[in-house]
C-alpha cells in the first residue's frame, strides 16, 4: 500500500515532538505532507520553531513547516509552560533550526493541500488546540468532504480534565475550533486522556530511549526526564504520558487501540465545564455519533514500536 498522506498540526511540546519523530521515522506507512503550527503549548513563534528544531533533529530538514493561528477564536491564548518548560521542548540543548518557516499561512496550506490531492487521501492530525482545522475549514467548507479522516488529541471522558476539573487542554484552549471540527461530519478518530494516561515512560522504557545512544534517543530521553515532573506530582503516575505520540501510532497499528464510536459534544459556554467533551460512552443521549473514542492501549506494543521506530533515524 502507498503511504498514508497526512498533515501533523501541532504545538510542540515535548511530546508533540516525539509523534513527529515517529512519523519521520515511518516513511513506508506515512507520508507527512507538512507541519503546521498553532499557538497552544507555548505561542506560535516558539512552536513553529520547535517543529523545525525536531525535523532537523531527526535529519529531515527537506519537511515544509508552516506557522498558523497564534491564538484561539473568540479568547484569550492559554499556554502550558508550567508543564512544557518556558520552550516547549525543556529538557534537551537543542540548537536552533536553520531550515526556514515556509511564507504560507498554515490555513492556506491546508486548504490548498486538501484542494489538490485526491479527495479521500488526506489525514489530518492535530495534536494541539484546533484552531487551524477549524479556520481551514470556516475558510472554504468544501475541503471537509475531501477529508479521509481526522486523528487528534484531546479530550477526556472518565479520566475528565486536566487543565480545568472538566476540560482537557487542547480542547479547553479553543472550545470553539473543536465545536466546528467536531460537528463537521469528517470521520474523527479521537485519543482522549483516558488512552494516553495509559502511555507512560515509565524508568525502564525511558532507559531503552537513551540505550539508543543516537541523537534522536537521547533527546526524547531527555525531554521525558523534564515532561514526567509534572505527572508524577500532579497524578503520582509512574512517568510521563504521551500524549500525542498515540495518535501517529494509530496511524501505524490501530490494532494496538480499542474504543467505541459515540457521540461527542464540545462545551462552549459553561464557565464551570468550558472545553468539556461530553461523550456519550453509554448512549444514553439519542444523539447520532460522530466519533470514536479510543479508550484502552496496549502500552507494551506502543512502546515496542515507539523504540524501534525512533532507532532508525
Amino acid at each position: 500500500m502507498a503511504p498514508r498522506k497526512i498533515i501533523i498540526d501541532t504545538d510542540p511540546g515535548q511530546d508533540d515532538a516525539v509523534a513527529i519523530l515517529l512519523a519521520l521515522a515511518s516513511p513506508d506507512e506515512i507520508d507527512l505532507l507538512g507541519i503546521t503550527c498553532v499557538a497552544g503549548n507555548v505561542p506560535l513563534p516558539l512552536t513553529s520553531k520547535n517543529a523545525r528544531i525536531v525535523c532537523e533533529l531527526a535529519g529531515k530538514p527537506d519537511i515544509k513547516v508552516f506557522a498558523g493561528c497564534d491564538r484561539p477564536l473568540g479568547r484569550e491564548l492559554v499556554t502550558a509552560e508550567h508543564v512544557h518548560g518556558k520552550t516547549g521542548l525543556d529538557g534537551p540543548t537543542l540548537p536552533d533550526p536553520a531550515m526556514p518557516l515556509q511564507p504560507d499561512h498554515a490555513v492556506d496550506f491546508i486548504v490548498e493541500t486538501l484542494r489538490r490531492e485526491a479527495p479521500g487521501s488526506v489525514t489530518l492530525c492535530p495534536l494541539g488546540p484546533l484552531t487551524n482545522i477549524a479556520m481551514a475549514f470556516e475558510k472554504a467548507p468544501d475541503i471537509m468532504a475531501r477529508v479521509a479522516e481526522i486523528v487528534l488529541m484531546g479530550g477526556a471522558y472518565f479520566q475528565v480534565g486536566n487543565i480545568t476539573p472538566a476540560a482537557e487542554f487542547n480542547i479547553y484552549v479553543d472550545p470553539q475550533a473543536a465545536n466546528i471540527v467536531f460537528k463537521s461530519g469528517v470521520k474523527l478518530t479521537v485519543m482522549p486522556l483516558d488512552v494516553t494516561h495509559k502511555a507512560l515512560v515509565t524508568a525502564p522504557r525511558n532507559d531503552a530511549f537513551r540505550a539508543l545512544g543516537t541523537p534522536v534517543g537521547v533527546a526524547v530521553a531527555q525531554m521525558t526526564d523534564f515532561f514526567e515532573r509534572f505527572d508524577k506530582e500532579k497524578y503520582g503516575s509512574e512517568g510521563a504520558p504521551l500524549h500525542d505520540p498515540c495518535v501517529t501510532a494509530y496511524l501505524l497499528r490501530p490494532d494496538l487501540f480499542s474504543g467505541r464510536v459515540v457521540n461527542v459534544e464540545i462545551e462552549t459556554r459553561s464557565e464551570l465545564t468550558l472545553g468539556m467533551t461530553v461523550a456519550d460512552w453509554w448512549g444514553v443521549s439519542g444523539r447520532s455519533p460522530n466519533a470514536m473514542f479510543i479508550g484502552d492501549i496496549d502500552a507494551d506494543g506502543f512502546f515496542s514500536l515507539l523504540t524501534e521506530r525512533l532507532a532508525r533515524l
